[in-house]
């Protein structure tokens, strides 16, 4: 069972690291999506990108990962509202469908539960 946790786990530190990158790779697109509401929207890319990479990586370290889940819930739900906004303003984000836009929202819920299955200290701790 841990080795399928710890693989599991590894998996989603490298979703995240691979997500924070893009956000390196191109962040005109991550500007663009931004609800504009939000202040300062290059460094909040930049901030949320270093925030994916550091928190995903703290994933592949036990002694670390329980407080890196925690955090990457956290940044999930900090997101969520930006994802909603689109979600509610589909005409704003043509390159979308809007049914994938509604769709990105129970997935949130999907990977806040995904991190939570690490937040077990007992579970994450050197063996």
């Amino acid at each position: 069972m841990n080795r399928i946790r710890d693989s599991t786990r590894y998996l989603f530190g490298a979703l995240f690291i691979a997500a924070g990158l893009n956000h390196f790779a191109s962040p005109d697109f991550y500007v663009g999506i931004m609800p504009p509401y939000l202040p300062w929207h290059v460094p909040l890319v930049y901030l949320s990108g270093f925030a994916e990479v550091a928190l995903g990586a703290l994933l592949f370290v036990r002694h670390w990962s329980t407080i890196a889940a925690w955090g990457l819930i956290l940044l999930l739900i900090a997101v969520f509202p930006a994802n909603l906004h689109m979600a509610v303003n589909a005409e704003l984000y043509p390159r979308f469908s809007p049914t994938l836009l509604w769709l990105r929202l129970p997935l949130q819920g999907i990977l806040i539960m995904w991190a939570y299955v690490y937040t077990s200290p007992q579970n994450n701790s050197v063996r």
